[in-house]
């Protein structure tokens, strides 16, 4: 039969093909998004009704409404939760589609239709690539502006905030020779402290003590502004005191002096974070590594992603006798392994036993290693 003139079957395959592709590589792709969305939203979900069940009792004892609680608090919260546990959920929704897939032997009609498993992997890095970009576009700039909101909210209602801990609760300070300030919790954010104390003394006599609920700083006035005082002056056996809304002092004393990195660096945005490193090493603080190995670990994360999918899809793409239960098993033992490792090359970093733009790495580099290794041995 002679072939018609102009005809080509590599050409008339070739369109066919593409299209199967696309259908293939948009099947892998839905299965992927949603599989890790769903998983996603179920564990959050379960994470807001153990917290609402926790600090219930703080909600109703400020009077917050259902509005303060979700726009302030747990709006704010979840893109926190979520970018935290993104690599992890990658992974398990990873493991378990794909398992499925290859119980079904999904995975060898697609490799026996002549799809080679580099190409297979593509709709997976796809999803991966959109899953590192969101993580890393909320490491950087969304969680930070996120952070303040939510921080401020702990701090004010919950009493369990970050800016409630270490330096930054029950702080004692001489501001001059026999001067002692005494504030129970600062909030870095508005610059306020509660329960503020001034006692002076003159060797081991008292000669003055200022009581105040709050005290603000004014930037304007370079000065604190304390909020309903109670001033007391001893001289001899006789004492005076007054009391006050409001009252204007001047002390040896800033917000600077009460910033701390472990506080600080979760509501800085990328730039910001940059331009306080820069300001830090000037000034020579010991901070300035735990900055360092936060700006890099923003970065790190991320990429995180790309590698625990490639080891999902290599470790579940075989047929086992144990199913997706050992896939599962494997996968999430592989995946914790990996967040102890760089918790580990975390604390070098912060602790300058490593730079941190090559401790932050090493983690990323062994599980790339494990993932090639992997591939290899995955089903062709």
């Amino acid at each position: 039969m002679a072939a018609t003139p102009g005809f080509s079957l590599k050409r008339a395959i070739t369109p066919l093909a593409l299209k199967v592709m696309r259908r293939l590589d948009w099947y892998i792709l839905g299965k992927f998004m949603g599989t890790f969305f769903f998983s996603i939203l179920l564990i959050i979900v379960i994470v807001i009704v153990f917290d609402i069940s926790e600090k219930i009792e703080d909600f109703i004892q400020h009077d917050l409404t259902a509005r303060q609680i979700f726009v302030e608090y747990y709006l704010n919260f979840v893109p926190y939760f979520v970018n935290l546990f993104s690599p992890l959920f990658t992974f398990i929704s990873v493991i378990f589609f794909t398992s499925r897939m290859a119980y079904r032997t999904e995975i060898v009609a697609i490799l026996n239709a002549g799809v080679s498993f580099r190409r297979f992997l593509r709709p997976y890095l796809f999803g991966a690539a959109i899953i590192a970009f969101t993580s890393l576009l909320l490491n950087n700039w969304i969680i930070p502006k996120a952070n303040k909101v939510r921080l401020l909210f702990e701090a004010r209602y919950i009493g369990t905030g970050a800016y409630n801990s270490g330096l930054n609760r029950d702080i004692h300070r001489q501001t001059a020779p026999g001067e002692m300030v005494y504030i129970q919790h600062y909030n870095q954010f508005d610059s306020t402290g509660y329960k503020f104390t001034i006692e002076k003394f003159d060797g081991l006599v008292m000669t003055y003590k200022l009581s105040a609920e709050e005290a603000s700083w004014r930037e304007e006035k370079k000065a604190w502004v304390v909020k309903k005082y109670f001033e007391r002056t001893f001289k001899g056996d006789t004492e005076t005191w007054k009391n006050g809304d409001s009252l204007t002092i001047r002390l040896n004393m800033s917000p600077k002096d009460f910033e701390r990195a472990e506080s600080v660096k979760e509501s800085m945005t990328y730039g910001e974070l940059n331009d306080y490193i820069e300001t830090e090493r000037q000034k020579g603080s010991s901070y300035v590594q735990k900055y360092e190995a936060e700006k890099h670990y923003r970065i790190v994360f991320p990429f995180a992603t790309f590698i625990l999918t490639l080891i999902g899809v290599a470790l579940s793409s075989r047929k086992v006798r144990g199913g997706i239960g050992l896939h599962l098993g494997i996968g999430v033992g592989i995946a914790f392994s990996y967040i102890l490792l760089m918790k580990v090359f975390v604390s070098f970093a912060e602790t300058s036993v490593i730079p941190a733009y090559i401790a932050l790495w090493i983690p990323n580099a062994i599980y790339m290693i494990l993932a090639l290794y992997l591939l290899k041995r995955a089903p062709k």
